[in-house]
């Protein structure tokens, strides 16, 4: 696969999440970010605002694996959300698959009970 079907790929994904994302306009978006490293998520409501962030460079984890850390980093978050007294947010996944880190984080939520 040559690099510039890739970043096609990634443009395609981050455009059909989004259209799909404006018929949930009146819930509180989740939204994650994924480096190499690390993994940033953080709760904005309607008017952009941000209610709630954390990122897997601040948690004193012991965990081993980056999928490990992104659980860990779930049910903190989910923590910080209901204390806004939030229960149901939109996953905003960007053009990242639903598949390792950003599926941990997302399930933890929902264990959590935080609806995404």
């Amino acid at each position: 696969m040559t690099n510039q079907k890739l970043i096609n790929q990634r443009k395609g994904r981050l455009h059909r999440i989004r259209t799909k994302l404006k018929s949930h306009s009146d819930l509180p978006r989740l939204i994650v970010n994924r480096s190499n490293r690390y993994l940033f998520a953080q709760v904005l409501d309607q008017s952009g605002k941000v209610l709630s962030a954390l990122h897997s460079k601040a948690l004193k984890s012991k965990a081993k694996t980056k999928t490990e850390t992104a659980t860990v980093l779930g049910t903190k978050l989910a923590e910080m959300i209901k204390k806004n007294k939030i229960s149901k947010v939109v996953l905003d996944r960007g053009p990242f698959r639903f598949h390792g880190r950003v599926k941990a984080l997302a399930e933890a939520l929902n264990a959590a009970g935080i609806k995404c």
